[in-house]
């Protein structure tokens, strides 16, 4: 799911590198990054205990202060058994947005189960809006290092 993210981003213009969440460069990665796709299984409709732990690394610094997340565009984008699930991103996209002060593309992704084929790669279909959602995120990261606006709001405390 995050590799057709990323495939959109790159189509749109963007260097786009996966990193996983117990690689030890993440948070440099991190924080280089011009825009940062958060994926995460679900668990109990909720990020698994793992992106909770990367998220817990990262630092935040204060809201008067810029943290490498501060000004970031991110998204998020979440996979479950069941479809009963897909309020799970909000969370996620509420801590990034709230506490860290990223620009979050919305809607989020969420996909359960029926949106892979039986040798677990995506649909063809879901493959193409996963893709406008890459490159939608490239057109918010331009978005947002052109707006002085967009750069200068972070979340209020």
């Amino acid at each position: 799911m995050v590799a057709e993210i990323l495939a959109g981003a790159a189509e749109a213009g963007a260097q786009t590198e996966l990193v996983r969440h117990d690689d030890e460069a993440v948070l440099g990665h991190i924080a280089a990054a011009d825009g940062v796709v958060f994926g995460s299984p679900t668990y109990r409709a909720s990020p698994t205990a793992a992106m909770r732990l990367l998220l817990e690394r990262i630092d935040r610094t204060t809201a008067e202060d810029n943290g490498p997340l501060h000004r970031t565009p991110a998204m998020v984008a979440m996979t479950g058994a069941s479809a009963a699930h897909f309020l799970g991103t909000r969370e996620l996209s509420n801590t990034l947005s709230g506490f860290f002060g990223t620009q979050i593309l919305s809607p989020d992704v969420y996909l359960d189960s029926t949106a892979f084929n039986p040798d677990g790669a995506v649909e063809t279909d879901t493959a193409q809006r996963l893709r406008l959602h890459g490159a939608a995120l490239v057109e918010l990261t331009a978005a947002v290092q052109t707006s002085q606006s967009l750069q200068n709001i972070r979340p209020w405390i």
